[in-house]
């Protein structure tokens, strides 16, 4: 398994000087990076006080919902998730919350039931680290489920280790988002696979013989897509590498070293015969080139089909291998991208320069 510490795109320093200010509390730093504690599992602003960990110990990330997302928990000395030197008891308040049951799915109406305005949570979380309170709470979720995938461990060493009972915490964050270990009436099991890059984590599933998601750990939607995926084609998704998995991380890591222009890592493509034609024509992109929606849909034989075809690129589970990014709207702008018009952008610069 890919265990690089080099969760972002936006880090660019090696990690000897993180580490370095990490060991100095150097603030200067300070909202700079988060180091996280692999023996501990929480994640530090660099000033930390605590008890310095070894160099293989740590890995260091861009953002906070980067650590989170890999599966970390907040400080309790640090409070790496407040702006330096400033304290919210509003804040404090709701990571309390959110630590008290990492499974659950927070609404407007949950803080309305404890006097709490959901709009000021979310204008003080947004504030305070860049993403609003549903958000870090999904994010905390997420990299509590996630955490198992990225280590490679199984289910219940990870819940072992992490300290939980049966039936409870991190268990029951894996089993939510993965499902439960097969049983007699599970048609088909799937491997997860955490693959780092350059543009962030991703969650590849794969079985024997093919690659059924690969996905942006940080996703919105993300939960909902596995969770369909599960329970429309009966699987049951555990830990674990494939053959087809290696080949996919060898792949992806010569593409974004701009090496590689065709992948052949064989796709598994779900959903109708028109939405599986239009995954089809999206692999038919040139790479280096755009498309409009409506060179799309003429590819397709069917002109008019502009807002069908645009709906079956939104479904595309397999980003970047199937390049809904190439797809552009006609005024030549960026359009919407399920990763983000950030990494959009990043993936048609990489291309444009290495075809050139």
């Amino acid at each position: 398994m890919n265990q690089s510490s080099s969760q972002s795109s936006n880090r660019s320093l090696p990690d000897s000087e993180y580490y370095r200010a990490f060991l100095d509390r150097d603030s200067n730093y300070d909202g700079i990076f988060f180091a996280g504690v692999r023996s501990t599992g929480i994640f530090c602003r660099p000033t930390c006080s605590a008890r310095k960990p070894k160099l293989e110990n740590c890995e260091f990330f861009a953002t906070a919902q980067d650590a989170l997302l890999a599966g970390y928990r907040p400080c309790k000395r640090c409070h790496p998730t407040d702006h330096p030197g400033s304290t919210s008891p509003l804040i404090k308040e709701l990571i309390t919350l959110v630590e008290s049951d990492l499974t659950r799915r927070w609404k407007d109406q949950d803080l309305r039931a404890r006097g709490i305005d959901p709009t000021t949570a979310r204008r003080q979380f947004k504030s305070r680290f860049g993403m609003t309170f549903v958000a870090y709470a999904r994010a905390r979720r997420m990299g509590e489920g996630l955490k198992t995938i990225r280590s490679g461990e199984r289910v219940i060493d990870a819940q072992i280790d992490s300290g939980y009972e049966s039936g409870s915490g991190f268990r029951d964050a894996f089993s939510k988002m993965m499902g439960s270990p097969p049983s007699g009436n599970v048609a088909h099991t799937l491997k997860a696979e955490w693959i780092d890059t350059p543009l962030g984590p991703m969650i590849a599933l794969a079985d024997e013989s093919a690659l059924h998601l690969l996905e942006f750990v940080d996703r919105p939607g993300l939960e909902t897509e596995i969770l369909r995926l599960r329970q429309k084609h009966g699987l049951a998704i555990l830990p674990g590498r494939t053959p087809i998995t290696e080949l996919l991380e060898s792949e992806l890591a010569s593409y974004f070293r701009g090496q590689l222009q065709e992948f052949t890592t064989p796709l598994h493509l779900y959903g109708s015969d028109f939405q599986k034609s239009v995954l089809k024509i999206l692999q038919q992109i040139p790479y280096g080139e755009t498309w409009t929606y409506a060179q799309q849909s003429e590819a397709l034989g069917n002109p008019k089909a502009i807002r069908a075809v645009a709906r079956a690129n939104g479904m595309n589970q397999i980003p970047i291998l199937i390049p809904c990014h190439r797809v552009i709207g006609s005024d030549g702008k960026l359009t919407g991208y399920s990763g983000g018009l950030a990494r959009k952008e990043w993936l048609l610069d990489l291309e444009k320069r290495r075809k050139s």
